[in-house]
């Protein structure tokens, strides 16, 4: 979904990363709005995906990446048991809840892009498979992989959403300035 995001100052590249995540954050958070729990858990497809489990989803995995640059603990991690949880509301969660968690790790976020003394500054990859061994990425690569995999939900999101009620992007953003 196309939205204008508004331009940075003039060689702001932390703004403009900071903007972009912010709007693609946009878009998941609004593919719940006027949907009931029950709605956003729904599941009108083959996939297991959800929108409160992508909207729970997209949280913890920006607070993942958040503690592996700031090099600390993360308070969420998952597990190989765990891992299914991280795309659905467990007992005691709500999408509210959700939302609010959600809010924190952004501020969080935005505070240590724009004070870490240089995007051109690292830290390492977890060992995985996936990752190269002894891997490193700057924290402009963060800020670049936070608007890929939000983004890649987002799109996920728009298409249960439509689904589930027929609202389109468009109309939700409609819907949310409404």
């Amino acid at each position: 979904m196309v939205t204008h995001v508004p331009a940075e100052a003039h060689g702001d590249e932390r703004g403009a990363l900071l903007s972009f995540i912010e709007a693609q954050r946009g878009a998941v958070r609004r593919s719940v709005l006027g949907l009931t729990e029950e709605q956003a858990a729904s599941r009108p497809s083959a996939s297991e995906l959800s929108l409160s489990g992508l909207l729970k989803h997209c949280a913890e995995m920006e607070l993942t990446w958040l503690r592996m640059a700031q090099r600390k603990p993360n308070e969420k991690q998952r597990t190989e048991a765990t891992w299914g949880d991280s795309f659905r509301l467990v007992e005691g969660e709500s999408i509210q809840g959700i939302l609010v968690f959600w809010d924190g790790v952004a501020k969080e976020t935005e505070d240590f892009l724009r004070t870490v003394p240089s995007l051109d500054d690292t830290f390492p990859l977890p060992e995985a498979p996936w990752f190269p061994k002894d891997g490193r990425v700057s924290m402009r690569w963060l800020g670049m992989h936070l608007v890929e995999e939000i983004a890649r939900h987002a799109g996920h999101a728009d298409i249960i959403r439509e689904s589930l009620d027929g609202r389109d992007a468009f109309g939700l953003i409609a819907l949310e300035h409404a």
